[in-house]
């Protein structure tokens, strides 16, 4: 990882509700906001066309988990940079080991977000 890359998180993580993790995402990454309220619209139709046949609001609750994982990710400037380069490692290596080292610590960092917005492990 590069040296200018801080250590210490952007913002404290905010609860998983709609109005916080809009204002999070508005603040550290602000291009991913049209794909926040993208997602959010999408969730709240799936939910209200479920809620009419029975009552279900787990679309909303994937919405927001995604969005506090994401967050979670993303107020860390180290964590973020390390994720995406473990992404980019998983398409382009061909070493299955190498493969399954690094699918294996993506998994560590999403443990530790859902641990982090109380969730547990996933």
């Amino acid at each position: 990882m590069t040296a200018d890359v801080p250590e210490r998180p952007l913002i404290s993580q905010p609860p998983a509700t709609v109005g916080a993790l809009r204002r999070a995402v508005a603040k550290i990454m602000p291009a991913s906001l049209p794909e926040f309220e993208s997602q959010l619209a999408d969730a709240v139709d799936e939910a209200f066309d479920g809620a009419q046949r029975r009552v279900e609001f787990g679309p909303l609750w994937r919405f927001t988990t995604r969005w506090a994982v994401y967050v979670w990710i993303e107020r860390q400037p180290q964590v973020a940079a390390r994720f995406r380069e473990l992404e980019g490692l998983v398409v382009e290596l061909d070493d299955r080991e190498q493969i399954r080292a690094a699918t294996s610590e993506l998994g560590r960092i999403l443990d530790d977000a859902h641990e982090a917005i109380g969730l547990g492990k996933r």
